[in-house]
């Protein structure tokens, strides 16, 4: 017993060492900004304070409760259900966990507050439905070992046919659709149920094609949200709210968090609830789990829950109103421009706490032997969203159409696919989906949205968007780093056959000197 606490003890060092790396950059930059250039109201500061400490102490226990609970969870149903060798079963198992989990999802309740002229229960709906239709074509893809990068060019490309038959206003919002629906509940699921399904493949493809669960399931809503549009004809109403609450003590402090608990308490044990069932049936089906497992995962879950009640409350309550407020400051600022390099450098930091990136960089690194180490992947994933909200931050200023910037970026990262390894186009299009989270759309959203408003915009055309931006351009740094990657691979092989050549010529001469 002593053992195993002393196991968790150095867990929750550890992660909070991570958290902590991950939020205070975002907390200097924020902090930076409100005592130089874009100065906020006190009670905006002390409710984003409260946000950050509610928020790290959420993602110390989020990250500790999804080693514990979620990854195993996952990785045994997927395990499980290949066992059965029914297709069918496989195919109906991975349809009902897609459409259960997308519609527990928190991240596709704040999407539908904010789509105009189509009702909250359609959206949801056709999202979740959306979704799980992709992970049963993702699951079919992974057992008869169809080429990811086909998939994706294909879907992408009837996307973008798609476009012409959508209200351009309304296009922000769709592919905004495919990076929220894929949030902290979604993600570390669907990517061990992938690794468990991998698992039954013994083929040395296999470790590959268990990433691109997430690249799939990303298609779905943006497909979904995009036929919903050309049904309802939805308009650029300004359905938005920005409302900022101006507390003036203490106690208004915590109540303002306060109201806010329970509703968040019943979104995730919501969110949770079907996993829970679904695995507690399977197991009473199979009945292979051991009592000391049980424990393990009943503490895991537990403070997953925990974890994303009070990450949730932090940046729902806590960020949302800091980033809209300094957007507005700085958008108004005589040097307006400036908002774009900002924009830059929050997004670079602001990638790294997001729960679900903790637990990709993870899985690529234990799943390649750290061949592609989390640091690669966070230092590529940085850049990639700092270049994405740079290009958001300039859509702001300008007006200029999300598809001058969507086409030619999917243009360029899907012809990568063609030259970089399967499993960096899996990973590359996971990251889109892990990369645009509740901190992209609890924070740079309002950002752009106090920017847009403060510059006279159109919120829904202009500022919607981001988080597809952000969703987009991980795919093309990722495959970049994979085509590093390839090269140094590449000049290693021609190095160590070099050597061998070399080494066997110096050997056949030592023969003839020894014959003479």
């Amino acid at each position: 017993m002593q053992s195993n606490r002393s196991i968790l003890e150095n867990k929750f060092i550890e992660k909070f060492t991570e958290t902590m790396k991950a939020v205070l950059p975002i907390l200097g930059i924020v902090l930076l900004l409100c005592f130089t250039i874009a100065p906020i109201p006190p009670s905006i500061l002390m409710t984003f304070l409260t946000g950050a400490g509610l928020l790290i102490i959420g993602m110390l226990f989020f990250n500790v409760g999804v080693d514990l609970s979620m990854t195993p969870i996952g990785e045994r149903t997927g395990t499980i259900m290949t066992k059965s060798k029914n297709l069918f079963i496989v195919m109906l198992v991975s349809f009902i966990m897609g459409f259960v989990i997308t519609i527990s999802e928190p991240d596709l309740q704040v999407l539908a507050q904010q789509v105009p002229s189509i009702p909250n229960i359609t959206l949801i709906l056709a999202v979740a439905l959306g979704v799980a239709i992709f992970l049963v074509l993702a699951i079919l893809r992974m057992l008869l070992g169809v080429p990811l990068s086909y998939l994706l060019v294909f879907f992408y490309i009837t996307i973008f046919i798609m476009t012409l038959f959508v209200s351009k206003d309304f296009l922000s919002v769709a592919f905004d659709s495919g990076g929220v629906t894929t949030g902290p509940m979604t993600v570390p699921f669907i990517m061990a149920f992938g690794i468990g399904i991998s698992a039954i493949r013994s083929d040395r493809h296999a470790a590959d094609d268990s990433f691109g669960l997430v690249a799939m399931c990303s298609i779905g809503p943006i497909l979904a949200v995009m036929l919903l549009g050309i049904i309802y004809q939805p308009k650029s109403g300004e359905q938005v709210s920005d409302s900022i609450h101006i507390i003036d003590n203490t106690v208004d402090l915590w109540n303002l968090f306060a109201v806010e608990f329970p509703t968040y308490m019943k979104e995730i044990a919501v969110s949770l609830l079907p996993i829970v069932i679904f695995f507690a049936i399977i197991q009473f089906i199979v009945r292979d789990i051991t009592k000391k497992t049980v424990i393990k995962i009943t503490i895991g879950l537990t403070y997953t829950y925990i974890g994303l009640v009070l990450f949730l409350t932090g940046v729902n309550v806590g960020f949302m109103p800091a980033g809209n407020y300094l957007g507005q400051t700085i958008a108004g600022l005589s040097y307006s421009w400036i908002i774009i390099p900002i924009g830059m450098i929050i997004g670079y930091f602001i990638v790294k706490a997001e729960p679900a990136v903790f637990v990709l960089t993870k899985q690529v690194e234990d799943l390649t032997d750290g061949a592609i180490s989390a640091k690669a992947m966070g230092m590529s994933l940085s850049i990639g969203v700092a270049v994405s909200v740079g290009l958001a931050m300039t859509r702001v200023l300008t007006g200029i159409s999300i598809l001058w910037f969507l086409i030619p970026g999917y243009f360029v990262a899907l012809l990568l696919t063609f030259f970089v390894s399967k499993i960096f186009t899996a990973i590359a299009f996971d990251s889109g989906g892990v990369a645009s989270g509740p901190m992209t759309a609890t924070f740079l959203l309002p950002f752009a949205m106090g920017a847009c408003k403060a510059l006279g915009g159109n919120i829904i055309a202009d500022a919607f968007g981001i988080v597809a931006m952000v969703a987009m351009t991980p795919l093309i740094t990722i495959q970049v780093m994979g085509v590093i990657f390839k090269i140094k691979e590449n000049k290693l092989h021609k190095t160590a056959a070099s050597q061998a050549i070399r080494t066997t010529l110096d050997s056949y001469g030592d023969m003839e000197i020894i014959e003479l």
